[in-house]
């Protein structure tokens, strides 16, 4: 990804058309939209978009900022087929003059549409290339232009589905191979959990129907006594949130795949706090989902996951001793741990998995290569922000990530956030290692970003953080520090995101919220210093 600050109000032609346009500012005084004014600028200044007369560019998403600027995202087609890695944002003030552009490509495609390797041959090879135990269906596979890492290559993607290493977690899979020479480009899992999968296909729950809103009580495993938001009245109730989008919890009865079937109940009372009631593990997943809407809601203003106000579905009781938990792009699923004796239902793996729906619905951070970092790294961060938002005092809230389910067996948490290498397999210092690393360890890298950011370098009361070039950090406070990342992440970062690149975008989010002479962004340069990325 690249950042090319624009210059414009010049009479330009616009590529490809061959007419001449009005200037820049004339554009941006009549349209009163800035997503017309955006899509303008980058058909007239196609230079600064890795652009060509060949290309076309979609509309995702429009970010507007509280000081009136906007941030206006588009994915691209080349001779109208999709380009991998072909994402931007062009950044507009208040006036909507464009100041800026954030390009996840970095130079312009130039490739034959016509493959050398025909899809059956893509097909073959990326059922070859799937990692998984077993393989449900392959997809036909879809010519793209894959222009991710650097010079720009014709392509196949397919998708395969099936189950992943572990035999329960399900597998979607989507692999790109180079349309001359078949050579796999990339294998990438999109089905994605907490933990690293070691050595079944599912069917989604109906969507529930509109009810009486109502508040009932719940005792959950991690969380203890809570409110929750259900649906019903009189002597039937449903666990369907209707406070928030009408979000619903079900019972998948350990098995991968069928029915899910909502959580009832007559008198507006759920769980007992142990496995032995099925809506105990329901009252966490409920709960979580709740917290979750509410953490970015009420810090900033998004209506959901999916920033349209519709809730989030959580399936518990997933498969048999199943010791995961997972985001499919949709819904939550949650198993029962070892012995099907402790559900993965702890609040900050529920907002770690939900985050990466606010991740994909964004910035779309690839999973591989810092990319695939950054993504994971954002999930801790905002499951950890969710986790204060909270501050339930069952589960009191830290900088650990997933502490309460003891996946060790010892009491040691998944992530230390404070020092990641404390896990022994995690990363706390940006080297040429970290991109080739498995996302869940590269994470480690952002996690101490924002541990350094939010509470400083050394002794705190959230553990003791070293840093990387043996300085010395000033914290400013999780809730900026969280600020910042969102910010980056919503209006500035792009399908291949770099480390590097990561560190501009939060200062210039930074900048932005505080501004250039700010302690803020002094902090934000010298946590990324503190972590080896400079």
């Amino acid at each position: 990804m690249k950042h090319v600050f624009a210059i414009g109000g010049a009479t330009l032609l616009v590529a490809g058309l061959g007419v001449a346009t009005p200037s820049l500012s004339a554009a941006a005084d009549s349209s009163g939209d800035p997503a017309v004014v955006a899509k303008e600028y980058i058909q007239e200044h196609p230079g600064k978009v890795e652009g060509t007369s060949k290309d076309s560019y979609q509309l995702v998403d429009t970010v507007g900022s509280s000081n009136g600027a906007s941030h206006v995202r588009f994915n691209r087609t080349y001779a109208g087929l999709p380009v991998l890695g072909g994402d931007l944002v062009v950044h507009l003030d208040a006036a909507e003059n464009p100041q800026s552009v954030s390009v996840a490509q970095t130079e312009p495609a130039a490739v034959s549409t016509t493959p050398k390797v025909p899809a059956s041959s893509a097909a073959d090879r990326a059922r070859g290339e799937f990692s998984g135990r077993t393989v449900s269906k392959a997809g036909s596979p879809k010519l793209v232009v894959d222009a991710r890492h650097g010079k720009a290559v014709l392509a196949w993607r397919s998708t395969v589905t099936g189950v992943q290493a572990d035999g329960q977690t399900p597998s979607r899979q989507v692999i790109v191979t180079d349309a001359n020479t078949g050579k796999v480009r990339s294998a990438d899992e999109t089905i994605l959990t907490p933990l690293k999968v070691g050595t079944g296909s599912h069917q989604s729950a109906a969507a529930p129907r509109a009810g009486v809103a109502a508040t009932g009580s719940g005792r959950g495993i991690f969380v203890g006594t809570v409110s929750l938001s259900t649906t019903g009245s009189g002597s039937s109730y449903t666990m369907v949130d209707a406070a928030h989008g009408n979000g619903r919890t079900c019972d998948l009865k350990n098995r991968t795949s069928g029915t899910c079937t909502t959580f009832a109940d007559s008198d507006n009372s759920w769980g007992n706090g142990t496995v032995s009631d099925r809506a105990s593990a329901g009252v966490d997943a409920h709960y979580g989902a709740a917290k979750t809407f509410d953490y970015f809601k009420s810090s900033f203003g998004r209506q959901g996951i999916f920033n349209n106000g519709s809730g989030v579905p959580s399936r518990v009781h997933y498969g048999n001793s199943y010791v995961n938990a997972y985001w499919d792009g949709s819904q939550m699923t949650y198993g029962d741990g070892a012995g099907n004796r402790a559900p993965l239902v702890e609040l900050d793996v529920a907002g770690h998995e939900m985050s990466h729906g606010v991740t994909e619905n964004s910035a779309n951070l690839g999973y591989s290569g810092d990319a695939g970092g950054l993504n994971e790294a954002t999930s801790d961060i905002f499951g950890t922000m969710v986790e204060f938002y909270a501050n339930n005092p069952s589960d009191a809230p830290d900088f650990l990530i997933g502490e309460e389910i003891d996946i060790n067996g010892d009491g040691t948490p998944l992530r230390y956030m404070d020092d990641p290498r404390r896990d022994g397999a995690s990363y706390a210092c940006w080297s040429t290692s970290v991109p080739r690393s498995d996302p869940h360890y590269s994470s480690g890298v952002g996690n101490h970003f924002f541990f350094l950011l939010a509470n400083g370098s050394g002794q705190s009361t959230y553990g003791n953080s070293p840093t990387c070039n043996g300085s010395s950090v000033t914290g400013i406070g999780r809730a900026k520090a969280a600020a910042i990342w969102y910010k980056a992440l919503t209006e500035r970062m792009t399908s291949t995101e770099t480390y590097a690149k990561a560190r501009v975008d939060t200062v210039a989010a930074a900048t932005s919220l505080y501004g250039a002479s700010s302690a803020e962004v002094a902090a934000v340069k010298a946590a990324w210093s503190a972590v080896s990325v400079n």
